[in-house]
């Protein structure tokens, strides 16, 4: 808006600056006129048809003679058409008209025949015209290159997200078949074979009884890999059928899975502080997986004869959730069997998921032996 003011100011006072007041009352009426012309062109970009239509009728060149004046307000005008019009049509039009005003007022003012003399200075006047319009073809079949170059780079940006999200999806869904496949399979013979135990005669009832356990856990594994796998492919078969229809675990399972836990020959203690109130959806299911994951650990690395304790203290904003668990007994007479395996990113995940909520996460050995993970989670009470 200022560069258009700027030029509107420009076009009038070149006039006003560089030409003798006339004194013919008819002189002074073309002078004024001409100067509103030069003030309206800080409109030319909406209605620039308009105005170099009447900067052609207006336009009062038998007062400016051969000057640069003569086409300054022209040449602005038929610019503002090539670079604004939308009509090739309008832009020719008004062009001859230009020209053809422009050589026939000089030859008024130069020649004796006004026929012969227009045809004669209509050379000129479209050398001169041209200057103007082509520049503004110019820039506007340049913005119009850029647009376009624009257009395809945000086009080719999406086709990259689109090329990007679909690589996810495969990369999901081939994740996916191979845990149904090799997962969901193994744990599935798993649980057979601990049913077969446990319907076999003769079997002790502390066998009995292991076996009731694995079979339970390797169930509710399958159940959790199902919503996981459906998580992960959220397009298969089945629609909204797909989604998990369990709800996750929370802190109210939690006997349960110290039960577990005892079952397999581990001492766990249990504390709760504070007065218990339900908790955000996220908070409660992290604070679970942090007890589960801890437990896990503390049979692979303590042996399930290992003595642990669990601390769950509720306040006003935060929860804190604490496992630690002794030094493991040194047996003389240890039982030979295989390690379990450990993918090393259990801590790693649940660190993960304590700073996404904006909690505290530690773990690491204790100083008498044995190890320790804690967190404290900022929490607000679950919407009904």
């Amino acid at each position: 808006m200022l560069f258009d003011l700027a030029i509107a100011l420009g076009c009038a006072l070149v006039p006003v600056m560089t030409l003798v007041a006339p004194r013919e009352p008819s002189a002074l009426a073309w002078l004024a006129v001409y100067i509103v012309l030069c003030l309206a062109t800080v409109v030319r970009r909406r209605r620039p048809e308009v105005l170099c239509a009447a900067a052609v009728v207006g336009t009062p060149v038998h007062l400016l003679m051969p000057t640069l004046l003569t086409y300054l307000l022209p040449g602005v005008c038929l610019y503002a058409v090539a670079r604004y019009g939308r009509s090739r049509l309008v832009l020719v039009l008004l062009s001859v008209a230009t020209v053809v005003r422009l050589a026939a007022a000089r030859a008024v003012l130069f020649e004796s025949d006004a026929i012969s003399g227009t045809l004669w200075h209509i050379p000129g006047e479209v050398l001169f015209m041209a200057v103007p319009v082509a520049l503004g073809l110019y820039a506007k079949a340049r913005v119009m290159v850029l647009e376009n170059l624009r257009d395809k780079a945000e086009r080719l940006e999406r086709e990259q997200h689109l090329m990007a999200w679909q690589a996810r999806m495969e990369e999901r869904t081939r994740i996916a078949r191979e845990m149904h496949d090799v997962v969901a399979h193994r744990v599935s013979l798993m649980v057979i074979h601990a049913g077969a135990i446990e319907v076999t005669e003769g079997v002790p009832d502390q066998a009995r009884r292991s076996a009731r356990l694995v079979g339970e856990i390797g169930r509710q594994a399958v159940e959790e890999l199902r919503e996981v796998l459906a998580v992960l492919r959220p397009d298969q078969e089945g629609g909204e059928d797909a989604a998990p229809r369990t709800p996750q675990p929370t802190l109210d399972e939690l006997s349960v899975l110290v039960e577990q836990s005892r079952t397999a020959g581990m001492h766990v203690d249990v504390t709760l502080s504070g007065a218990r109130r339900p908790l955000d959806p996220s908070c409660d299911r992290t604070a679970y997986r942090l007890v589960q994951e801890a437990l896990t650990n503390i049979h692979k690395h303590a042996g399930d004869n290992a003595t642990a304790r669990v601390h769950v203290r509720y306040e006003p904003d935060t929860l804190h959730v604490a496992v630690e668990n002794d030094a493991p007994a040194v047996l003389t007479l240890a039982p030979a069997h295989s390690p379990l395996p450990s993918g090393g990113h259990g801590l790693t995940g649940l660190r993960e998921r304590v700073t996404v909520l904006g909690g505290l996460f530690d773990a690491g050995p204790r100083a008498n032996g044995g190890f320790r993970v804690s967190a404290a989670l900022p929490t607000k009470e679950s919407t009904p």
